[in-house]
């Protein structure tokens, strides 16, 4: 099973209604957001980051913020009880999402990867983000999408371009 149709069965299992985007090949948010139509701070911006714990294996966390916004690296480390969190490999990435980067979506299927939420997110209207796919993007409420994933994941996880 695709990590689309995952999407798919995952959202319909929860009644949620939602849009699929077919666009040309592309995985960055800010030219996927322009060929979509939705604002920046709409884009649903999923990055696999991996978290040093002292005398521990790292952990990993997929990390979804605002296409206008940077992750917070302290903040995520924090909230994974580590010392530091860095991205990982693309390697490690692809292997724990089961996407090449760039598609990565706002939903985690692994347990080995933890999902924080940026909450600026919760206020977005609708999140769009590429479905596992970079030639196919999804687009829903962002209170569906905060139904669906829960409200345990939100965090305080991005700075905004002005620095906040």
């Amino acid at each position: 099973m695709t990590t689309f149709d995952k999407i798919v069965d995952l959202l319909q299992s929860h009644l949620v209604p939602f849009e699929v985007i077919e666009h040309p090949k592309e995985g960055r948010s800010e030219a996927i957001s322009a060929i979509r139509g939705n604002k920046l701070s709409q884009a649903a911006k999923a990055m696999v980051l991996e978290v040093t714990i002292p005398s521990q294996d790292p952990v990993y966390v997929l990390a979804i913020v605002p296409g206008d916004c940077k992750v917070n690296f302290k903040n995520v480390a924090r909230l994974a009880s580590g010392k530091k969190s860095s991205f990982a490999s693309p390697e490690k990435a692809q292997a724990l999402t089961g996407c090449q980067m760039g598609a990565v979506p706002p939903f985690s299927f692994s347990d080995a990867l933890t999902l924080y939420v940026d909450k600026r997110l919760t206020g977005a209207g609708r999140v769009y983000f590429n479905a596992g796919e970079l030639v196919r993007s999804m687009s829903l409420a962002a209170a569906d999408y905060f139904s669906v994933i829960g409200h345990d994941c939100i965090a305080d996880i991005a700075v905004s371009p002005d620095g906040e």
